[in-house]
């Protein structure tokens, strides 16, 4: 993600890209399955797109004839651009999600921030919410979801324009917070039954250990990326 917005050219970005294709390749998923992360961003990509077509001063192709905006040819590969960018950023996010498993992410994020310890910063803490968050957002999903075709099999609706459909999501928004600060309490009173104390010392059910091939693909991805930094 850090390399797609040090990206200042097209050549990086399509290189950067690329590499990306081929990172889905090696990890054996599905394109489809990566790609379907794009959906929840289209409205924000046809902003991206649309704001530098019309606002981006250069050769016109085409105006609008109510507003008197002017798509030019510049505007067009500006947005283009940064809408491939953005594009890239939640493909590489999504790659992290979808090859790694959530306990392992947490893992992971404890043992890289474990020098924080000495400054007093509670990593385990901050690791075990991180957890508990991943592990809450697919129950939380799978929830609003029942929710949804339950007040939608008593007759409501959830169409209309932004506003309307902003009102209708008050049933769902209500019930599913007060599922989840249920869950949140008979999360706490388990971890309290089962002797969870704060700062205290623990070890990992499967320690991660940085192997052979972890370097060896921890230095092909920073050659690789640092050539995109230089030739771009």
């Amino acid at each position: 993600m850090l390399i797609a917005l040090s990206s200042h050219s097209a050549k990086g970005l399509v290189y950067f890209v690329c590499f990306l294709a081929l990172t889905i390749y090696l990890a054996k998923l599905p394109l489809g399955a990566v790609l379907s992360n794009l959906r929840a961003f289209v409205w924000l990509l046809t902003f991206t797109f649309g704001l530098h077509t019309f606002l981006t001063p250069g050769t016109t192709v085409w105006e609008l004839p109510l507003i008197h905006a002017n798509a030019t040819i510049e505007g067009i590969q500006k947005g283009g651009f940064f809408s491939l960018r953005l594009c890239a950023m939640v493909v590489a996010s999504a790659l992290l999600t979808l090859t790694t498993a959530p306990m392992e992410i947490t893992a992971g994020l404890e043992k890289l921030f474990s020098p924080l310890r000495y400054f007093r910063v509670p990593v385990a803490e901050l690791a075990l919410v991180i957890s508990i968050a991943l592990r809450f957002i697919p129950i939380l999903v799978e929830e609003a979801e029942n929710l949804r075709k339950a007040q939608l099999s008593r007759g409501a609706d959830f169409g209309g324009n932004p506003i309307q459909r902003a009102r209708s999501l008050l049933p769902l928004l209500v019930p599913l917070f007060i599922s989840a600060f249920d869950r949140a309490d008979r999360l706490a009173l388990a971890m309290e039954s089962r002797g969870y104390e704060p700062g205290a010392p623990r070890t990992q059910f499967k320690p991660l250990n940085f192997c052979t091939n972890d370097k060896i693909a921890f230095l092909i991805t920073a050659v690789i990326c640092g050539s995109i930094l230089v030739i771009q």
